[in-house]
């Protein structure tokens, strides 16, 4: 790894924001799935939900390399992801249309904040609306109800990247430094990364320059053969 991409990486983490994540709620169509990934990239996501009984087959179709970044957590069911929003003391929102829901932007997001997303032709389930804390809706000024799922959550999460520049909340790192450490190393060393994967060795240190720090011990099972 260079050190200008270390550099670069510890740039991108040092923006993350961990108290912020959107739960897909069985969307299903590969391209709204990458989207709303790099979504999340783009504005400091860091954990993503997404629920799906087949959550292997969703994995193949969505993008690689936004997946390098944002770490997405697979759910059979809603009250999976749901609790385990609420265990990092989230309040959990819901894009439904309703005479329940608020304008997106009336919303505190710089509160830990999880924001489910529902399917593309039906929404958001009657149990996900239930669970949730508000409901929420962008307003529409023209015939169609309803935006694209990527072009909405994208326009959800701006506004929540809008308020904690604005809170401050980008101005100091808020990521764990064993999170930053394991991205660094896979992000930087990928065969390095493979081959720990395959021999069941631990990730080493990855010091200032972006290098890896380890013992001889290490570096020798590294290069056993097998």
């Amino acid at each position: 790894m260079t050190p200008q991409r270390y550099q670069r990486m510890r740039e991108m983490l040092a923006k993350r924001q961990p108290d912020l994540t959107i739960c897909l709620e069985e969307v299903h169509k590969t391209h709204n799935l990458s989207a709303m990934i790099r979504n999340c990239d783009a504005v400091g996501v860091h954990y993503a939900h997404v629920v799906w009984p087949r959550n292997e087959r969703i994995r193949r179709g969505t993008s690689v390399g936004a997946q390098n970044w944002v770490r997405v957590q697979g759910h059979e069911r809603i009250d999976d992801a749901v609790n385990a929003m609420r265990a990092q003391d989230m309040q959990v929102l819901v894009t439904h249309l309703s005479d329940e829901a608020c304008d997106f932007r009336e919303i505190d997001y710089t509160r830990p904040t999880g924001i489910i997303f529902g399917q593309e032709k039906y929404g958001a389930t009657e149990q996900a609306i239930a669970l949730a804390d508000q409901e929420i809706v962008i307003p529409m000024l023209g015939m169609v109800q309803s935006l694209n799922v990527s072009v909405a959550s994208a326009l959800i999460l701006y506004e929540a990247q809008r308020q904690r520049e604005k809170a401050g909340l980008y101005d100091h790192p808020r990521l764990d430094e064993t999170e930053c450490q394991r991205i660094l190393f896979e992000g930087g060393h990928p065969q390095l990364t493979e081959r720990c994967r395959q021999k069941g060795l631990p990730y080493p240190a990855i010091n200032e320059q972006g290098d890896v720090e380890a013992d001889t011990q290490w570096w020798q099972r590294m290069q056993s053969p097998g």
